[in-house]
């Protein structure tokens, strides 16, 4: 596992993709650009595409909505909150924790839209349609309060010691060769003992079988939430040609198959506990 994603920077982008880009950070009020996005402006035509058909989806509040009832909806091994004194014991001060509590709260938002959009624009581009006509969809749900995220550090930033943890955090809850590295737990490694506490509570989930459980369910659950968004997409931007489809589809399945559905319960679960 790394983190070669091939990506386009925030920094690097020009043009149409710096344009997509800062309508992203706008219509999802965010501070960072993520991943699959980045790694969708490396195919041609596949970021404003991609972005364009889901857009009115975001900005009407309709992702929001989705993914707010699916993170209500996670179940999540159990575990009760850890206790003040455990975490300052790791050395972690109080700006310290209100920061880790900031990476988990913004991901926690994030990866539930993103699965859930992800899913449906996998599913549009498979021509499926809605199958589940009758339940009512949520009411949109407004944009969240945007919450800055510190540098996203590569490994070659981090000590060997934290570039391991941040692997192997990321390594839970896959059996997948080649997966991609999480970006929290980047995020996260600012601070080296929160990811040994993290490694530590989620090894064992990880191991008999508990996290596997969560990241079944979790991916019915956004799976239902995204086929609620279907019939949307179905009047949506002219179909793209079967390379650029095949391309974007194949592009998007490590993330929405994978990383942010895993990330999605591992992030929830975090935030849970270091409440």
């Amino acid at each position: 596992m790394s983190d070669a994603v091939v990506a386009v920077t925030e920094a690097a982008a020009t043009g149409e993709t710096a344009a997509v880009f800062a309508d992203i950070r706008q219509v999802l009020d965010v501070g960072v650009v993520n991943l699959i996005s980045r790694h969708l402006a490396t195919i041609d035509g596949a970021l404003p595409w991609g972005c364009g058909t889901l857009r009115p989806l975001y900005a009407d509040g309709s992702v929001r909505g989705e993914a707010t009832a699916l993170r209500r909806e996670l179940a999540l091994p159990s575990m009760p909150p850890v206790q003040a004194e455990v975490l300052a014991g790791l050395g972690l001060r109080r700006d310290d924790l209100a920061a880790i509590r900031g990476v988990l709260a913004a991901y926690d938002h994030t990866n539930a839209m993103a699965v859930v959009a992800l899913s449906a624009l996998r599913a549009h581009l498979d021509g499926h349609t809605r199958r589940n006509t009758s339940a009512a969809a949520p009411a949109p749900v407004a944009a969240a309060p945007r919450i800055n995220l510190p540098r996203l550090l590569d490994l070659t930033d981090m000590q060997a010691e934290t570039a391991a943890l941040v692997t192997a955090l990321s390594g839970f809850g896959t059996r997948r060769p080649g997966a991609v590295l999480a970006s929290i737990c980047r995020h996260l490694a600012h601070w080296p003992s929160y990811l040994s506490f993290a490694w530590l509570v989620v090894a064992p989930l990880d191991g008999d079988g508990q996290l596997a459980t969560a990241i079944n369910q979790a991916k019915h659950k956004a799976l239902a939430r995204a086929d609620r968004l279907l019939v949307r997409l179905s009047g949506s931007a002219s179909p793209p040609s079967h390379a650029l489809a095949a391309a974007i589809r194949s592009a998007i399945e490590p993330f929405s198959g994978g990383v942010i559905v895993k990330m999605l319960v591992v992030c929830a679960f975090l935030r849970r506990i270091t409440a």
